[in-house]
């Protein structure tokens, strides 16, 4: 690459100096062209002396350039050979640097192999001694299965007892000691769960009884007319009688009339024709006028007010508890509960109770309130006609329900089994059983005849007395707690807890009651001794 460089430089110079020459001809004075005269000798001389100056002088301009062109190359050369040094040491350096990595590598993989084989050297020796250890373990269990095979019999024979016999010797002897714990564990377990439920339950009840507490007043049905004197008794039955029996005939109630003042008693087992007959009654001795005649146009229009009035009844329980309107023959049969009482509440107050109580729980519980309010209004439809068809209200008004359109499961469900005449298999159902005794069992509901209330009680003492470890029952707090006297000699405190369990499951299955029967049962050993 050198040469090439200064033979370049050489022929650079060399051109420069030729341009050098043509400039200076150039600049000369233009020489005319004459005719041609003799040469001077000096002139020539002159001339041929400056062109050899000229080209002295290029001469040393050219050796001058090559000069300064061979200095550069130099200098160049040197500076490439210094930078191609720098690389050829950072390449150098960077191949060691790898070579080192790669020994370090090298000599992790071999000490990581040497790890493993010492490893593995010491898993097996672990396994012989692990198939030493079984083999001497399985030897050992041979022998000891047949000493205990040779104990037991030895034992059978002392002891003179079956293997069956001292199994049910031992698991008796187990269960009398561990009687107290499984006690102990099934106190436990009842009163986590209690506090649970009774947590959960507290708060929906509550909160269901305090968004809906309606008021509450007897609603037994009124069964006396009033008369301004007792004159009008005679005009009420009539001559011969034909006036009494044209408005029992037509009303289908008995008229009482007796000695007692100022009153004439209307009795019969329908309640809707004996309010039909109150008012007809009424209507008459208001307006005097008592013969067949009048009291056949009375009547009439009485049934005629009354199946209207029925009717809207009906309707406005079904607004009141925010139901979609049923078929109107439903309705209609709502509207007679307005005369129906069990146990001095009134039937069709006590269904809206219920509707709005299953809806306050089913929007607590995250259900349908729609569907839980149409359950609690038409769960007791049947009492309206139970005295017209066979069997109890639930399986009644199941079957009218669904012969007037009612389709949802739910809610026929819920009519047949909220009083467990069926299997329980649906949410709506329990709602309702849950708000219909709440309705039932809230203060100044309902009462309870003395001969009822008397017979509870004592099924309560017999159903508790029927125990043998059982010595005394009393039922007390009207029936809403059973104290029981538990016999301490034929008793521990661990029977006990087992005693009170199954008394209040025998409560369960035997007893229909309202609300919650509390159970307790009291064990306790008393010594006496006289100081003489």
């Amino acid at each position: 690459m050198e040469p090439l460089l200064i033979g370049g430089l050489v022929v650079v110079a060399a051109l420069m100096g030729i341009g050098g020459t043509y400039l200076v001809v150039r600049r000369s004075p233009p020489v005319t062209v004459r005719e041609p005269a003799p040469p001077d000798p000096e002139v020539m001389r002159r001339a041929e002396a400056r062109g050899e100056e000229l080209v002295e002088q290029s001469r040393r301009d050219a050796e001058r350039i090559v000069r300064e062109a061979e200095l550069k190359a130099r200098d160049e050369a040197v500076r490439r050979r210094e930078e191609l040094s720098r690389e050829l040491d950072t390449a150098r350096s960077e191949v060691r640097d790898l070579e080192r990595r790669v020994e370090k590598r090298e000599d992790a993989v071999e000490q990581h192999q040497r790890e493993l084989v010492r490893k593995e050297k010491y898993v097996d020796g672990l396994k012989e001694k692990i198939a030493e250890r079984e083999d001497a373990l399985d030897k050992k269990a041979h022998h000891l299965d047949g000493l205990i095979d040779k104990q037991t019999k030895q034992l059978h024979e002392l002891s003179g007892l079956s293997r069956e016999d001292a199994q049910k010797l031992l698991l008796e002897r187990l269960e009398r000691e561990l009687s107290d714990e499984i006690a102990k564990k099934i106190r436990q377990h009842d009163e986590r769960m209690k506090q649970q439920a009774e947590a959960t339950a507290r708060e929906i009840v509550t909160i269901a009884i305090q968004r809906y507490a309606a008021h509450q007043t007897a609603g037994a049905t009124v069964s006396t007319v009033d008369i301004p004197s007792d004159d009008m008794k005679g005009r009420i039955i009539g001559r011969e009688g034909r006036n009494i029996r044209t408005f029992e005939k037509l009303t289908g109630v008995d008229v009482i009339v007796d000695d007692t003042p100022g009153v004439v008693i209307v009795s019969a087992f329908d309640n809707v024709r004996r309010e039909t007959a109150r008012i007809a009654l009424t209507k008459l001795i208001q307006d005097g006028r008592i013969h067949p005649t009048r009291i056949e146009e009375v009547v009439a229009e009485t049934q005629a007010e009354m199946e209207k009035h029925i009717q809207e009844l009906g309707t406005q329980a079904v607004l009141d508890a925010d139901v979609q309107m049923p078929h109107e023959k439903l309705v209609y049969l709502l509207g007679r509960l307005r005369f129906r009482t069990s146990y001095s509440q009134n039937v069709l107050a006590h269904s809206v109770e219920v509707a709005h109580l299953c809806g306050i729980m089913a929007s607590e519980l995250g259900l349908s309130p729609a569907i839980a309010r149409r359950c609690g209004l038409l769960h007791d439809v049947g009492k309206a006609a139970d005295h017209e068809m066979e069997g109890g209200h639930p399986k009644v008004g199941a079957e009218l329900a669904k012969r007037y359109g009612e389709t949802s499961k739910e809610v026929l469900h819920a009519i047949a089994g909220h009083h467990d005449d069926i299997t329980i298999d649906n949410i709506y159902t329990v709602l309702v059983a849950s708000a219909d005794a709440i309705s039932a069992s809230r203060p100044g509901a309902r009462r309870e005849t003395l001969e009822k209330y008397v017979k509870r009680l004592a099924d309560l003492e017999a159903v508790a007395c029927g125990f043998p470890e059982v010595d005394q029952a009393f039922a007390i707090q009207a029936g809403r707690e059973l104290r029981v006297i538990a016999n301490a000699q034929r008793t521990n405190d661990a029977d006990a807890v087992r005693i009170c369990r199954d008394i209040a499951r025998s409560i369960e299955q035997q007893l229909d009651y309202p609300g919650e029967i509390k159970v307790t049962v009291i064990r306790e050993s008393r010594a006496t001794d006289t100081a003489k």
